[in-house]
């Protein structure tokens, strides 16, 4: 018996269709991929491997998938947290309309940069991002060793660039780097909302995905009450309908939020096999209305629907730990409806292989099962939060944060060991942050210091702010919104 690593005598969580778990278990990886999962045999610890890991006091579990984030503007944590609603829109705004328009890329480049290192120490190996120059995200994470889908945002109610330059600068993202570095990362046709978007920019994106027909299309779906109001602008009935009419309601569709989805909504989702990414945090922290309706999860996983889990924007709400977002996915569903709305298995494939199932890599990561890409977190289960070792399951999905993760294996390759990131240098990476955050305030007029953050005035937000494409949003918007209430 012949390894590149054995991990032996580990708790060992599988998330196979049984959700198998071993209380003393052996995992063995060779040439990138995991060839043997069983229970643990007394002579283990000899096994002939490159590399062997005792596993006692370990949980070996798979990589956990972010299936839908943004990337960019990381080096800005802390700085909208308690700005109110419209102080945070307004100031994001303003910096993704100048990031669009070729501002800030020492600010964008230093973000991939601490994304990667912190989601990596997390335990977090696969991304699926959607920014506005997303070309030094996708070398950023192949060069750590991550996985990643990468996207340039399209969209032509939202910032003043054209939308033939916008289409020129994805295509262009789309040949240099999908499929590269071993196949980890990967390119998406990233529209960016139901609300934002013209008919005709829906258009054209299913034509670019016509011509690329094994990328994904990833969205802002029913996010916002916005979305069906946009979509009857649009000509169509509502969001899923005009996806529809244009040919994009399908497998190859993952939509992010799908907050306002209804019963017809769900089902027309499961019917095209698409897929949904679930980010509670970000709208628990920027919740408008309490009333309003929360993301029907059991309702799409009951229907079939492939449901993972995203971090959204963790800037706006200062966190990494995609673990965290099961614990706040069951308490959100929990206060909005009822104690039960999830088990502690269910989040835990959430942050897993439904995530893999989502992003259509199911058949590759997400699991710990032979013949499967070696993606795999060593987890510390030897602390006092963790004892006594009872129902593991609800020790990830409650418990778990990402210091606990103490080594992360991504395509048989070990880029993180006891803590410490083997594939970037933290040190480097930091000062680079801090060096960028330091321009940014001085260019910016954005006051960032250890007491908090305080946006340029709202004249000053105003002048940088993208004009001609909202202008036209909010005009669009109100129209409609004037049809519906007196139908003419």
């Amino acid at each position: 018996m012949a390894a590149d690593i054995a991990i032996h005598d580990a708790y060992v969580l599988t998330i196979d269709d049984r959700n198998r778990l071993y209380e003393r278990g052996t995992v063995l990886i060779e040439d990138g991929r995991i060839t043997e999962v069983r229970a643990a045999q007394d002579d283990d610890a000899d096994i002939a491997a490159d590399r062997v890991i005792d596993g006692e006091g370990k949980l070996v579990m798979p990589g956990l998938v972010n299936a839908h984030t943004h990337l960019e503007l990381t080096p800005l944590m802390g700085a909208f947290s308690d700005l109110d609603l419209l102080e945070m829109m307004g100031g994001m705004t303003a910096i993704y309309g100048q990031i669009a328009a070729g501002e800030y890329d020492y600010l964008t480049e230093a973000g991939y940069e601490l994304a990667a290192l912190n989601f990596l120490a997390g335990g977090v190996t696969t991304v699926n991002s959607m920014d506005v120059r997303p070309s030094a995200g996708a070398e950023t994470f192949g060069e750590a060793g991550l996985r990643g889908f990468f996207g340039l945002a399209l969209s032509d109610l939202f910032w003043d660039v054209p939308v033939s330059e916008q289409f020129a600068r994805a295509r262009e993202f789309i040949d240099e780097y999908h499929d590269t570095y071993d196949g980890r990362i990967r390119a998406t046709i990233t529209p960016h909302d139901d609300w934002s978007c013209t008919r005709e920019l829906w258009e054209r994106t299913a034509a670019l995905a016509a011509e690329y027909p094994d990328l994904l299309v990833h969205t802002h779906l029913l996010e916002l009450e916005a979305s069906n109001t946009m979509a009857r602008s649009n000509g169509a009935a509502d969001s899923l309908d005009l996806l529809d009419d244009v040919g994009l309601l399908d497998d190859r569709l993952v939509a992010a939020h799908f907050r306002l989805a209804d019963e017809a909504d769900i089902r027309r989702t499961a019917e095209a096999d698409a897929s949904v990414a679930h980010c509670p945090s970000i709208f628990c922290y920027w919740n408008t209305d309490g009333d309003v309706q929360w993301t029907p999860v059991p309702e799409l996983r009951d229907a079939g629907v492939d449901v993972g889990l995203g971090i959204d924007d963790h800037y706006w709400h200062d966190s990494y730990s995609l673990f965290g977002e099961a614990r706040q996915a069951r308490l959100a569903a929990n206060l909005k409806r009822s104690a039960g709305q999830y088990q502690s298995m269910e989040l835990v494939r959430m942050l897993t292989i439904d995530g893999a199932e989502a992003l259509g890599v199911g058949d590759e990561i997400g699991s710990l099962e032979p013949g499967k890409r070696a993606d795999v977190l060593v987890v510390d289960l030897d602390k006092p939060k963790f004892t006594p070792v009872t129902n593991i399951p609800a020790q990830v999905t409650n418990n778990a944060g990402p210091a606990d993760v103490e080594m992360v294996i991504v395509d048989g390759d070990v880029l993180m060991t006891d803590g410490e990131i083997e594939t970037m240098d933290a040190d480097n990476v930091r000062e680079r942050v801090e060096s960028a955050v330091e321009r940014f305030v001085a260019e910016s007029e954005w006051e960032l210091d250890i007491g908090g953050s305080d946006p340029p005035s709202k004249l000053d937000l105003a002048r940088d702010l993208p004009t001609r494409g909202p202008s036209q949003l909010l005009g669009r918007l109100a129209f409609q919104s004037a049809r519906d209430k007196f139908p003419f």
